[in-house]
């Protein structure tokens, strides 16, 4: 009896059988491994410590799947048992950070000019960059008033809200009027977007060959940067953010 000609390339392929083609990596999908991201990403909006039925509510999970993937994350620092039983974030998702923070190798030059931003302006200041369809605050300085926004550095949040947001997208693929608003002006303001009680302006930062390397801003309580003063303020966040520019290579 003779034997299946099978294709040398693969195990059980047929020789005349067209190759099937990859996905493109972005497409490929991996539902293990997109169930225990959304684990982490339950964190994003700042939870300290959920328990399992908060954690697995927030990634969309039932709690015995949860249960099973945070002690996989738990294996490799992911994420850690609080002394209550609960579950919060691992060491291993900080030092990421340091690594991602490190390869933008931009600490030494952005930090002295959020400095100067809070000291200008008395708000808290941030540099945000764009990771797909949301916005990380990679660098923030906080004001010295007892009355002040608190942002931790790597805390996600949307890209279709706020003035940093509106920066991010009106100089990389953003075709709303509000971009074309933000290009023209070169800063964006935003009143109680993201939070009702917050406001914010922010300005992009460019790299070598005009790249845009992120947002620059000010964030603080509506009930003293109001539109008015978020105007008056506008001018320092732009200066701020074309001579960190210029000392980015610009």
């Amino acid at each position: 009896m003779n034997s299946p000609d099978v294709n040398p390339e693969g195990p059980g392929r047929r020789r005349g059988r067209p190759a099937r083609t990859a996905a493109p990596a972005a497409e490929q999908r991996v539902e293990a491994v997109e169930r225990a991201l959304a684990l982490l990403e339950a964190f994003a909006d700042g939870a300290k410590s959920l328990t399992l039925a908060e954690l697995a509510a927030r990634a969309g999970l039932y709690p015995s799947t949860a249960l099973r993937l945070a002690g996989s994350l738990i294996r490799f620092g992911y994420l850690a048992r609080s002394a209550d039983g609960g579950y919060r974030l691992g060491p291993t998702p900080f030092r990421l950070g340091g690594l991602y923070r490190a390869a933008y190798d931009l600490a030494d030059q952005i930090r002295p000019a959020l400095a100067r931003l809070v000291a200008r302006t008395g708000e808290t200041a941030g540099f945000y960059v764009r990771d797909g369809d949301r916005r990380i605050c990679l660098f923030r300085e906080a004001s010295p008033r007892p009355i002040r926004l608190h942002i931790e550095e790597g805390a996600a949040m949307p890209l279709d809200r706020g003035a940093s947001g509106h920066v991010l997208m009106a100089f990389t693929d953003g075709a709303l009027p509000v971009h074309d608003a933000v290009r023209k002006a070169g800063f964006a303001i935003s009143i109680g977007q993201r939070d009702p009680e917050i406001a914010a302006v922010a300005a992009p930062v460019f790299g070598r060959a005009g790249r845009l390397l992120g947002a620059l801003g000010i964030s603080g309580p509506v009930l003293r940067l109001g539109a008015a003063e978020a105007a008056a303020i506008a001018p320092a966040v732009v200066e701020e953010a074309r001579a960190l520019s210029r000392l980015l290579g610009a």
